[in-house]
């Protein structure tokens, strides 16, 4: 049965926080035999700008990426996409509305603070970890309600230094999931998290197995910010999803999703 290889977020050097060229992923993409890589930079918006592409540079983004796929397409299948941050008030229409395969909504500020950031690390010292938990999946199932979005990003991205809460990740993370579920959206599997204190993908496997049991869908990203990151941890976020009982994941094109085996 032929089997198809995914990797679905990634980033290119207009989010001001990635090395490499278009050219560059998507050749190293080849060389490892994906079948389906995605582009999603960090969507802007007039909050956090230096992170992330500008208004100006969407419309060059989107056709730098369209050209590529057109020039590769004999050999790999490349997508379009926008990583959205949740982030209620300053997401844009243009974005939203983007002509592009998906959109992937993320959380990565709680109350405007950059949790995941190492420049705000601190920030855990003066706060309940539990009570970051909870706000960080209530900010997931608003984000699912929306509406809005294709795919999670990163699920529990929340655990990234490796401060955990003390109550049950399971309970924590369950509305969120029945929003994400209730919302059609699909949860990736980015293998990121390898790369990072934490040291597993996100999700972890306790919520990948609440996820399959409610029948929420996949996908798979490495995430990649550099050149060596492409396709990083592929096989472990494999060897996780076909573990806890998965046998297919999802593309998307235009915005329609299709399932294919992995």
């Amino acid at each position: 049965m032929k089997t198809t290889r995914i990797d679905l977020h990634n980033h290119t050097t207009r989010c001001n926080h990635a090395e490499g060229t278009v050219d560059e992923y998507i050749q190293r993409a080849i060389a490892l035999g994906i079948d389906v890589y995605g582009f999603s930079e960090h969507a802007p918006m007039d909050f956090d700008e230096e992170y992330r592409l500008s208004f100006d540079e969407m419309s060059t983004y989107e056709e730098e990426i369209r050209t590529a796929k057109e020039r590769y397409k004999a050999d790999i299948d490349i997508r379009l996409g926008y990583e959205v941050d949740w982030l209620p008030g300053h997401m844009d229409e243009r974005v939203l509305n983007a002509d592009v395969d998906y959109l992937i909504g993320s959380v990565h500020f709680i109350d405007k603070w950059s949790f995941d950031n190492p420049e705000f690390i601190g920030g855990w010292e003066t706060r309940d970890i539990d009570e970051i938990w909870q706000a960080y999946f209530e900010a997931t199932e608003a984000m699912a309600k929306s509406g809005k979005f294709d795919i999670v990003g990163h699920f529990d991205l929340i655990k990234i230094f490796k401060f955990m809460p003390k109550k049950d990740i399971r309970l924590l993370a369950y509305s969120a999931l029945k929003a994400i579920r209730q919302s059609g959206m699909v949860l990736e599997i980015n293998a990121a998290g390898l790369r990072k204190p934490v040291g597993e993908p996100y999700p972890s496997k306790v919520l990948l197995e609440e996820a399959y049991t409610l029948d929420i869908p996949i996908t798979f990203s490495s995430d990649a910010h550099a050149i060596e990151q492409v396709g990083y941890g592929y096989e472990e976020a494999v060897a996780l999803a076909r573990e806890v009982g998965y046998t297919q994941a999802c593309i998307y094109d235009h915005r329609e999703r299709k399932s294919v085996v992995f």
